[in-house]
């Protein structure tokens, strides 16, 4: 569904659904969070994450986006959150497997996608690392920002890699073995919120083309910039997942 950005000011005063996001990039978190509104034909208000806004900064549960808020409820941040929440809101088109073995296949899916120390995650300490020291990645000004919040150490930096490799390679086996089974999809039959997550993923790897996900140039670079075993570990079957979820399921062009 379409959103609308409003003033922090206002993402406080009013009811209903609101978001804290970080703008202008495609942070898997947030876009993920954006996918599973809009497959669940979710309205609600987009707030860009201010972090020298102490007001916002209270209301959000002093918490980095995505921070998502039902009301006067406390705020929701972190995938499973707001994955909850927005299942509880609309449990009629559930992004959750209803068989239990499926759901519990999926959160785990899930976590090794979002979590910390899932995909998403050890790749941006991946590209911290590289970044540091000067070998690409980040542009080192973002990399030291970024590098106390992800608990990068030059140990953490070096296994975020193999780590990287690691689930590349799972995640790839696991759509190889659903397209043999005659599915598209991770889990069954259906896209689940493992889908809209891995999909999201990948802008960390390979974005969107500008037309669809229009973002600055240094962050795009950042974010193409691989090392030969991670280009040789994106398996072109996490692309095509990600190009038929966009194309079936989730909004083009990105809105940032």
């Amino acid at each position: 569904m379409a959103f609308d950005y409003i003033a922090p000011e206002e993402a406080i005063a009013r009811k209903g659904l609101r978001m804290v996001v970080v703008g202008n990039v495609p942070s898997p978190w947030g876009e993920a969070a954006k996918g599973i509104f809009h497959m669940k034909g979710m309205d609600w208000a987009a707030v860009s994450l201010v972090y020298d806004n102490p007001e916002l900064t209270k209301w959000a549960g002093g918490n980095s986006g995505p921070i998502a808020v039902y009301n006067d409820e406390k705020p929701r941040s972190g995938w499973a959150e707001i994955l909850l929440l927005a299942e509880r809101l609309n449990p009629e088109s559930s992004l959750i497997p209803e068989d239990q073995n499926d759901r519990t296949l999926m959160f785990g899916l899930a976590n090794e996608l979002l979590g910390e120390d899932g995909l998403a995650w050890s790749r941006r300490l991946q590209q911290i690392h590289l970044g540091l020291s000067g070998s690409g990645g980040f542009p080192n000004p973002v990399a030291e920002y970024l590098a106390p919040k992800y608990g990068h150490t030059p140990e953490l930096g070096e296994a975020a890699s193999a780590r990287t490799l690691t689930l590349l390679s799972h995640l790839a086996e696991r759509l190889r073995a659903q397209s043999t089974a005659g599915s598209n999809y991770y889990i069954g039959s259906a896209p689940s919120a493992a889908d809209i997550y891995s999909a999201t993923v990948m802008a960390l790897f390979s974005p969107l083309p500008e037309a669809q996900c229009a973002m600055n140039l240094s962050t795009r670079a950042a974010f193409e910039d691989l090392d030969d075993a991670t280009r040789a570990a994106l398996d072109p079957a996490l692309l095509r997942h990600r190009d038929l979820m966009y194309e079936r399921h989730l909004e083009l062009p990105l809105a940032l």
